[in-house]
């Protein structure tokens, strides 16, 4: 078990998390025809808007209720029911996503009560749902925001029923941040290959994984899970859960609907690859697709072709809670060692990660750790390049935002064949890293002198 070290300083050095408004408007983007807007100031919604647009190097749909001086001194519920108004007016979206920001929790809002307030006011919108979900920017990561969201879309969207299995091909799958849209495809086309229909929530994979349309822009979110799709969860045979950040929210729709579940803390590593795939066979009632077992077969060729170069490899891991624990399993399954663990925020899965301990700090925290440690890898997002560079060590990105690179996004990281694909990058990280023995030259040696060439002369 790790030891869960406190933060101990008075401020950030470099921050690591991305903010819990952030997490909850990305749950939101993995909605069809939704939109949302988080109740602040404009700069809290800029700001992530920002980080969105250059990771996912997409155009991104995000509303605020752009609170002022005078809103944030006297009332700011006018900013609330006016901008809801106006978001159903203008663009007639399905879903809203309603999230609070550090500057209106310490100012007390009650979000709720402000829904109530709207649904009274303006009964001709009645049809668009509102999820409202409180996600202070001062406490918790992007993770915790996202799995608040989640939650509180199960809580608005998921009636109470009893049909669990009416469809007997339909899984439900909750996804946690962690996971890219690349990841979600892999996971999709890994259910289907059963024989099953996955309904993600949230699908990102769908929404914000490439789209070309004739408009030049669109208010909503284009792709992601319809609304539909998340009011007919209580009739799939199983939930298939991966991340347990998301453990609240898995038994709320356990309890809404009585679907079973099976949870995974990730999908990174053979371990974890094989449970899944056992979890699918089960409950397709198939034998595993060749095409599966070929993919193992791979990784574990990858992991024999690479053990050398990450055998006994000095790590230090920079991440979210449940991205931390699964490339704890995937590094620690070859026999790396974890010499420097930094969360963003603390969770109880922290504890079982494969290390002595884990800090709750900032990339100044990670830095000196790796230093300490004598790391050889540094594994964080793109906010981590200089502790890398002043390390001088290799940084393998990942997490939230990589904005220094085209298409980390898009990476997937679970599964079998995005596992083998991790090794060999890392093994080459490594092997770029490697610097020979220079060779040895006497300072007695005696060679004749060139003379210099004249300009204009090709020497042969």
């Amino acid at each position: 078990m790790a030891e869960i070290i406190k933060r101990t300083k008075p401020l950030a050095v470099n921050p690591l998390k991305a903010s819990q408004p952030v997490g909850a408007a990305l749950a939101c983007l993995g909605l069809k025809n939704a939109i949302p807007m988080l109740h602040g100031s404009q700069g809290c919604t800029a700001f992530g808007k920002v980080f969105f647009v250059r990771h996912f190097r997409e155009p991104i749909p995000l509303q605020t209720t752009a609170m002022d001086q005078v809103s944030t001194v006297m009332s700011s519920d006018a900013n609330v029911i006016d901008g809801l108004r106006t978001i159903c007016e203008k663009n007639r979206p399905e879903i809203i996503g309603l999230a609070t920001t550090g500057l209106s929790e310490t100012q007390g809002t009650d979000i709720r009560r402000l829904v109530r307030e709207f649904r009274a006011q303006c009964p001709q919108f009645d049809a668009i749902a509102v999820v409202p979900v409180n996600t202070p920017d001062y406490a918790g990561c992007l993770e915790s925001g996202f799995a608040l969201a989640l939650e509180a879309v199960i809580d608005v969207l998921v009636p109470e029923t009893r049909h669990a299995g009416r469809r007997r091909k339909q899984v439900n799958v909750l996804a946690s941040s962690m996971l890219t849209p690349g990841d979600i495809e892999a996971i999709k086309d890994w259910i289907e290959g059963f024989g099953l229909r996955p309904v993600v929530l949230p699908d990102i994979g769908d929404s914000l994984d490439g789209h070309l349309v004739d408009a030049e822009f669109t208010p909503l979110t284009l792709g992601g899970t319809p609304r539909g799709e998340i009011e007919k969860m209580g009739e799939s045979v199983a939930t298939l859960v991966i991340g347990r950040s998301l453990n609240r929210a898995a038994d709320l729709l356990k309890a809404r609907t009585g679907v079973p579940d099976v949870r995974f803390d990730h999908l990174m590593g053979l371990d974890a690859c094989d449970a899944f795939t056992q979890a699918l066979a089960e409950l397709s009632g198939q034998a595993v697709p060749d095409k599966v077992e070929r993919s193992r077969s791979q990784l574990q060729d990858a992991m024999v072709d690479t053990h050398f170069m990450l055998g006994f490899a000095r790590i230090a891991l920079g991440l979210d809670p449940d991205l931390l624990l699964g490339f704890s399993a995937l590094l620690g399954g070859l026999g790396a060692e974890i010499v420097a663990a930094v969360a963003s925020a603390r969770a109880e899965s922290l504890a079982d990660l494969p290390c002595a301990e884990v800090r709750i700090g900032d990339l100044e925290d990670l830095e000196r750790a790796a230093r300490d440690a004598g790391a050889q890898l540094l594994v964080a997002n793109s906010h981590a390049v200089q502790s890398a560079q002043r390390l001088e060590i290799p940084l393998l990105r990942a997490g939230f935002p990589q904005y220094d690179c085209v298409g980390g996004y898009a990476r997937a990281w679970v599964g079998y064949r995005a596992a083998r694909q991790a090794l060999f990058d890392i093994a080459n990280l490594f092997l770029g890293q490697h610097h020979d023995i220079p060779a040895y030259r006497s300072v007695y040696r005696s060679e004749p002198e060139r003379a210099p060439a004249r300009p204009g002369v090709v020497r042969h």
